[in-house]
């Protein structure tokens, strides 16, 4: 019962990420995101932590991380398995890729639908952009961050990094999160959104 509870928890939080997150600026993002995290109704934090919770702990927020790429549309993919930290295999499909440049390092992200929620109305064109780059592990969380993006139109889209936040299980190991895919991995520091909840 409690992991059916922590899973629908999870599809409420994407399905919230889904609506408003994609629309706000990098400022009210992180404010929503605090306000969020302060509600014992909806936030991912363990008790003991939601006790003493002021705020999250951002990356300045900075222009040079919101960044234009080019958007390559990928047809023909599969439906796959996506691993998670549990035994719970959602379902994703391959939409497209990113690519663009920071600091003079070329960069590309794959970007994925989640196959139960573009069945839902409304969310037919919610995208899924999960990442690990140079700072995982050290300023920001271990198992990478994730940026929430609806579809764009044209071929050039834009990405706010300073909006990507911590998947649930950097807050509470009750939570089952996608694992970032290892072709998701960036080889340049991403010092924006969300930093890691511990030391």
């Amino acid at each position: 019962m409690k992991k059916l509870f922590s899973l629908l928890l999870i599809s409420s939080f994407l399905i919230t990420s889904a609506q408003d997150k994609t629309l706000e600026t990098s400022v009210e993002f992180q404010e929503n995101l605090n306000i969020e995290y302060a509600d014992k109704d909806k936030s991912p934090l363990m008790e003991e932590d939601l006790k003493t919770f002021k705020a999250l702990d951002f990356f300045p927020i900075n222009d040079k991380f919101i960044v234009e790429a080019q958007f390559i549309r990928t047809k023909k993919e599969k439906v796959f398995k996506m691993k998670t930290s549990t035994s719970r295999l959602p379902e994703y499909k391959k939409y497209g890729e990113l690519h663009f440049t920071i600091d003079g390092v070329a960069c590309k992200l794959n970007v994925y639908q989640n196959i139960d929620l573009i069945k839902k109305p409304g969310f037919d064109d919610y995208l899924f952009l999960p990442f690990s780059d140079l700072t995982s592990g050290k300023e920001s969380y271990i198992g990478g961050r994730y940026v929430d993006l609806r579809i764009q139109k044209g071929t050039t889209w834009k990405i706010d990094f300073n909006k990507a936040y911590n998947p649930y299980c950097a807050y509470n190991h009750k939570y089952s999160c996608p694992i970032v895919p290892l072709e998701n991995d960036l080889t340049v520091a991403i010092l924006a959104g969300v930093k890691k909840f511990h030391d």
